[in-house]
């Protein structure tokens, strides 16, 4: 099964400090990473990070591909419990006839996963041990 919510929206920017400069102007507090290439925002259930274009695309496994024309820019994360999820939850994906961009695989003690839907929207699969949910699997922290 995979899990019923979406825990992080990466919109991928062409320029990370003006849009985040933006973002800030409008008020929204940064969750206090303190990355320079990074910039994650919480909102009401969802958290909202920002990452350049290319590094999206290479971190997806889109640039990879031959074809990424279809990539729209933003990627869906669903965040899972354990690492073994991970795993899991891309089988059902690739059951399912999604498109798999980039196999599990493991960065630190971050596990993660990516693939596309039909309609090519980006998803990736991630399991961060720092990661928390509240009772409805919304993300708390990141």
């Amino acid at each position: 099964m995979v899990p019923q919510r979406i825990s992080l929206i990466t919109l991928g920017c062409k320029n990370l400090p003006v849009l985040r400069d933006f973002n800030a102007y409008l008020g929204w507090k940064e969750t206090g990473h303190g990355y320079q290439d990074y910039a994650v925002f919480k909102t009401a259930g969802v958290m909202l990070s920002l990452y350049p274009l290319k590094s999206l695309a290479n971190d997806t496994g889109l640039e990879a591909q031959k074809n990424t024309s279809s990539f729209k820019g933003v990627s869906f994360a669903i965040n899972v419990d354990t690492p073994e999820q991970v795993d899991d939850t891309i089988g059902v994906v690739r059951e399912a006839g999604g498109k798999i961009l980039k196999e599990p695989s493991n960065e630190g003690h971050f596990r993660s996963a990516c693939f596309a839907d039909p309609e090519y929207n980006v998803w990736e699969i991630a399991y961060n041990p720092d990661s928390t949910f509240d009772e409805r699997g919304a993300m708390l922290t990141i």
